[in-house]
């Protein structure tokens, strides 16, 4: 099975439509939040269009989310699918997969719940900066944010075949950095 993870898109559709590119063959796709809202210091962008965004969405029957902080009650209206909050969980192919934002508390502290709960896989998002790392037999994954990174690299991520990827997606989705586990 092949999955995809994004994570703060923001409401760009450009961005949106480019990441999906990448992850459109892929058997689910996991979104850890902020969805649609787009920050007003970010308004120069023309790319900017929750509708758009959300009705991309919901055309998808591959995709779940988890909420961000900037997913409003009146966002979340406009997506058809259910929105986790705190966390989202999933057990695909035998691997437990939590996803969690990140803002409700620190990575640290979502982090030791991951543990508990027994999962292989967490994902988080929020911060906008690409993370992967095994860390204490769990699997630390931020895709990045493929509308406003923070690290300057465009991404999402690919888990596949034992394999996690991050991937560039504006330099031909070349693979940043990834995992075998």
């Amino acid at each position: 099975m092949k999955i995809g993870v994004i994570s703060d898109t923001h409401g760009n559709i450009h961005y949106f439509e480019k990441a999906l590119s990448y992850l459109k063959d892929c058997d689910k796709i996991i979104h850890a939040g902020d969805i649609l809202y787009h920050n007003p210091k970010h308004n120069s962008d023309n790319h900017y269009d929750s509708n758009a965004v959300a009705q991309l969405i919901n055309s998808m029957e591959n995709i779940v989310f988890v909420r961000g902080n900037c997913d409003s009650y009146f966002d979340i209206e406009l997506i058809k699918h259910e929105i986790m909050d705190p966390y989202l969980f999933l057990e695909i192919e035998g691997l437990k997969i939590m996803a969690a934002h990140g803002y409700t508390k620190s990575i640290d502290k979502i982090l030791e719940d991951a543990k508990e709960f027994g999962c292989d896989i967490f994902i988080y998002g929020h911060t906008h900066i690409k993370y992967l790392k095994m860390l204490d037999e769990i699997i630390v994954l931020n895709p990045g944010s493929p509308s406003i990174p923070r690290d300057d690299v465009h991404s999402v991520a690919i888990i596949e075949n034992r394999e996690i990827r991050l991937i560039d997606i504006e330099n031909g989705g070349s693979s940043i950095k990834s995992l075998i586990f």
